[in-house]
């Protein structure tokens, strides 16, 4: 339980963070997202470090119950392919990423679902 509160901790602050700056400046977070995308070394080197994230939580905290601390477990293993999906199929990360930025709705849920989780984590992180 330690694992999940600490992880909670950790991950909760950055995904509210991130969930904000998406809904509160959504045109700046689009001309980022587009300039990521036109560049392959951004992508390698971002799936490196996603995938070591995720990688270490899948190591250490693989937990599998039905509770809130599954959804550190999801986020674990949905940052290991994504990071491997971004090192070993870059184009396809590309052609998903800008799809996504040409539906500002796709955004906007994003942005809510990374906001919900994030609130979630915190809540049990500090509060519970």
């Amino acid at each position: 339980m330690q694992t999940s509160i600490f992880l909670a901790q950790l991950i909760g602050p950055v995904m509210l963070a991130a969930a904000v700056r998406m809904i509160i400046n959504r045109e700046g977070q689009r001309a980022m997202a587009k300039d990521f995308l036109d560049s392959p070394p951004l992508i390698y080197i971002s799936g490196v470090l996603v995938m070591l994230a995720g990688l270490a939580m899948v190591l250490y905290h693989n937990v599998w119950v039905a509770d809130w601390r599954v959804i550190v477990t999801l986020l674990g293993w949905m940052a290991t392919i994504g990071g491997a999906i971004r090192i070993l199929c870059p184009s396809a990360v590309k052609k998903m990423g800008a799809a996504m930025i040409d539906k500002p709705m796709a955004m906007t849920i994003g942005s809510l679902v990374w906001l919900v989780i994030a609130v979630v984590l915190l809540y049990f992180g500090y509060f519970a």
